[in-house]
């Protein structure tokens, strides 16, 4: 199983739904994606760790005459009945990400789009174009960096921002990120550890830490000495 980009994008997109109900119609639709790419994206997140389920995967077929189908089929059954039931007990009743397929595996998530990602998926940069503003350009960083820095954006023949191009992590990110605030600030945060100065990558690890997995204890900053 190989992970692929947009196997994180589905991941952050889900980060960024938080507590909403979704289905895979609407996560397709949001993400400009088939939904049966929708669902293969699930398939590989749970695999990569990336991702982690909310309730028991409907049983693989047998095929009948298999050693499978003979009088292995009624343990099997009970075993999953008892896992359902501890499952139930956990849930707290109307909890909404309890009727999701799946829910983002914070801590994992995080260490991958912090320390992994960016080496799984590397910046492609391409010439100056008109596009949509990312990195440290994008709209959520107004104001934090001074005038004048290189404008970094994935090319889009609906941009506003003419800057140094960079290829989107998937052709859907333009799209995915102009339908969602908090996934677009994702994508640029990541974008930022992939093209930014240090000063960017720094900000974009505290922020995208932060959005992915707000209950991690924050590093201890040491005196500085100079």
């Amino acid at each position: 199983m190989q992970l692929k980009p947009q196997d994180f994008l589905v991941a952050l997109k889900l980060v960024a739904w938080g507590e909403q109900r979704w289905t895979y119609a609407r996560l397709a639709q949001e993400l400009g994606i088939s939904v049966s790419e929708a669902h293969a994206c699930i398939k590989r997140g749970l695999q990569a760790g990336l991702l982690l389920p909310n309730r028991e995967m409907p049983p693989q077929p047998v095929e009948a005459g298999s050693s499978a189908a003979l009088g292995v089929q009624e343990p099997m059954g009970i075993c999953r009945v008892t896992r359902k039931r501890v499952r139930r007990a956990a849930i707290v009743d109307g909890d909404p990400v309890a009727d999701n397929a799946v829910r983002p595996h914070s801590h994992n998530l995080a260490e991958f789009a912090l320390h992994g990602a960016k080496y799984a998926f590397p910046a492609v940069k391409l010439p100056l174009v008109v596009g949509v503003p990312t990195s440290h350009s994008a709209p959520a960083f107004a104001g934090v960096f001074a005038p004048g820095s290189t404008d970094f954006v994935w090319p889009h023949p609906n941009g506003s921002v003419r800057g140094v191009g960079v290829e989107p992590l998937h052709p859907s990110v333009p799209f995915a990120a102009t339908q969602d605030a908090k996934l677009y600030e994702m994508l640029a945060l990541f974008d930022a550890l992939r093209v930014g100065k240090a000063r960017e990558r720094g900000m974009a690890l505290e922020r995208l830490q932060a959005l992915i997995d707000p209950n991690a204890p924050r590093p201890v900053k040491g005196p500085m000495y100079g």
